[in-house]
């Protein structure tokens, strides 16, 4: 579909359930519809180096892989897959008249304020919280997967790929920001050459498995029982990775929040019920993988300013980036590398 379909979609199609108000979002991928009672997830017919959407096709057949993937983890919040059909210029999601020209995955609406960054801006998540989070994500890694074939050097290149974004960040930031892209590709090329056997190791022994990929508290809300919910699933390589690569997303998000305490205790309880972090080694990885997800956030906010319609817009997504650039040379300070960032 067009954005000009989906605002006629929005204006006056037909969905399956009555609606008093409907809310669009967009992001670089997908639109959101959001109504009263079902959120329907359209992806837009596009073609990146690590995402193919770009035939009717593919969007249906990621539609229904992001059904299957999420109900790993969640309970009653993905429902199906909805066809889109368009006829003498209406839009109908479901139904049977018309030409099919999109699908939606349709999702149970949830209360946005049960969202978890939400909950930690309000300093209401709770120990109880994290210890639950910790026992959902332990279980579904015990039991999910196990990786034995993957390229796992391949996180030096996604790593240094902050590269294409120094010079902006410089312009926009100063030179303090584009130093600290140079010294920490630096020091990660030094992490991985010395960490490799290590790698190799946690590649052999199983601790590389089909996770969730993307899981930070905007995908998980407590309700109070935890729902991590839009896992990855247009690109198996991002979410095929080690379990600590995985939770060290969402301990580094908990850092960003400002709740060491939370992310302590949440590593803490999880690496109790499925021990993956054993060695000094283990624990130095765990370091280098939350200052590869601080580098994966300080990207994309340096991208989101590129594209900001407005000043506000650029103005916040420039000091998120400046936020996760200073996270992740803090993190990489703390290993051996101090003396080269």
């Amino acid at each position: 579909m067009t954005k000009e379909q989906i605002n006629s979609l929005l204006a006056k199609g037909e969905f399956p359930d009555p609606s008093g108000q409907r809310e669009l979002i967009e992001t670089h991928i997908s639109w959101v519809i959001i109504s009263d009672e079902f959120v329907y997830k359209i992806k837009k017919p596009i073609q990146y180096s690590f995402l193919d959407f770009s035939t009717l096709a593919l969007r249906k057949h990621f539609c229904e892989r992001e059904i299957d993937l999420n109900k790993r983890l969640t309970d009653n919040i993905y429902v199906d897959v909805q066809a889109i059909y368009e006829c003498q210029g209406r839009f109908t999601i479901g139904g049977n008249e018309g030409t099919i020209i999109e699908y939606a995955v349709r999702m149970n609406k949830l209360d946005k304020e049960k969202q978890m960054d939400v909950l930690l801006l309000k300093n209401n998540v709770t120990e109880t919280d994290i210890r639950n989070l910790a026992e959902k994500i332990a279980f579904f890694h015990k039991n999910t997967t196990v990786i034995y074939n993957k390229d796992f050097l391949d996180i030096q290149k996604k790593f240094n790929d902050l590269g294409t974004e120094k010079e902006f960040l410089g312009q926009q930031l100063g030179n303090d920001s584009n130093n600290i892209v140079s010294r920490a590709i630096e020091s990660s090329d030094i992490f991985i050459k010395k960490h490799k056997e290590l790698l190799a190791t946690r590649l052999r022994a199983g601790f590389f498995r089909d996770c969730h990929g993307d899981l930070h508290s905007r995908n998980i809300f407590l309700l109070p029982a935890p729902q991590p919910f839009d896992c990855l699933e247009f690109n198996d390589d991002f979410r095929q990775i080690d379990v600590l690569n995985e939770v060290a997303f969402l301990c580094m998000d908990l850092d960003a929040f400002g709740k060491q305490d939370l992310s302590a205790l949440f590593i803490d309880h999880y690496n109790h019920l499925f021990p993956a972090m054993i060695t000094e080694g283990d624990k130095s990885l765990f370091i280098y993988y939350k200052s590869y997800r601080a580098n994966i956030r300080a990207k994309v906010n340096s991208l989101r300013a590129r594209s900001a319609e407005s000043t506000a817009d650029k103005t916040k997504a420039l000091s998120e980036a400046s936020k996760y650039l200073g996270l992740m040379a803090a993190y990489l300070q703390s290993l051996d590398l101090l003396h080269y960032i």
